[in-house]
């Protein structure tokens, strides 16, 4: 059963029928109904309309389903007449007086009041503004995949006229790369004749970026000139495009944890308003459960 101080998986599929049919588990689980046609008596017992509407609403669509392929609401009939047979000999074996079970049946009708309680807590949809979650995603950034795989290489020189020259050679047909390792002022990028590697959107100067992302694969930019005083010449290598789905799922997902996370935080301030303005006292006993920090 989950701590009623973090918030259950089942904190919202529990509803007040099935807190009735809990209580009432061990009398048949089937709500008070006058008039209703009795579709079959098992044993003396009826099993009405009335029951087996109840019980097939709620069934989650999951199962309804895998009825309707299995012989429909006749086989789920089927089914409510074996259940009714068990709970008969379940009696007759005198387990309806079982303490056990009825502690068991207590615990789940306070798990129950609790689910419903936070319903009533939680009721209230969280907005979360589009900056706050554009933040979150920046904040885990490092497992968000690029939208694109772009390759680029990169031959920076401080000097306009060694840049312009540099051009001048790659468009007379000299090697990049090669160019790259002799001209290059890049300590990081030189050795590897200039390139990158995949290219990060974000992680370049915005002019550089700005013309890098409108070349053509295997295309050379012009210098292009940044505030820092370097000048940049660019190669698009590759460009290929990126999982746009697992971009999109990574990001709801992402979204579900925030969401998640401001619930928790809702639920954790209502739970301490209420101790903070309640009475505990803890009893001697408690030592021997306060003492023991798991260590």
């Amino acid at each position: 059963m989950a701590s009623v101080f973090s918030i259950p998986r089942s904190a919202f599929i529990m509803t007040g029928a099935l807190l009735a049919c809990l209580m009432l588990a061990l009398a048949g689980c089937a709500p008070p109904s006058q008039d209703s046609p009795v579709l079959v008596i098992v044993n003396g017992k009826p099993i009405t309309q009335g029951e087996f509407d109840f019980r097939w609403s709620e069934l989650p669509d999951s199962t309804k389903a895998r009825y309707q392929k299995e012989g429909g609401k006749r086989k789920f009939l089927d089914d409510l007449i074996g259940r009714e047979l068990l709970m008969q000999q379940a009696r007759k074996l005198g387990l309806d007086q079982s303490q056990a079970i009825r502690e068991r049946l207590q615990r789940f009708k306070e798990q129950v009041i609790l689910d419903e309680l936070l319903q009533q807590v939680l009721k209230n949809q969280i907005d979360i503004p589009e900056a706050e979650l554009e933040a979150y995603y920046i904040e885990h950034g490092a497992v968000l995949p690029a939208p694109e795989r772009i390759q680029a290489a990169q031959i920076v020189t401080h000097n306009e006229s060694a840049a312009k020259d540099i051009k001048r050679m790659v468009d007379e047909g000299m090697d990049f790369a090669k160019l790259a390792q002799r001209y290059s002022t890049d300590k990081e990028t030189r050795s590897k004749g200039g390139d990158l590697g995949l290219y990060r959107k974000g992680s370049a100067d915005p002019q550089v970026e700005a013309v890098l992302l409108r070349l053509r694969p295997g295309t050379v930019s012009a210098p292009i000139k940044t505030e820092s005083g370097a000048f940049y010449i660019m190669k698009l290598i590759s460009r290929e495009p990126g999982d746009t789905k697992a971009v999109h799922a990574l990001r709801e997902r992402l979204r579900q944890e925030l969401y998640a996370e401001k619930r928790q935080k809702q639920f954790g301030e209502y739970l301490a308003n209420l101790r903070a303005t309640s009475t505990i006292r803890m009893a001697d006993a408690s030592r021997y459960v306060t003492e023991d920090t798991g260590h």
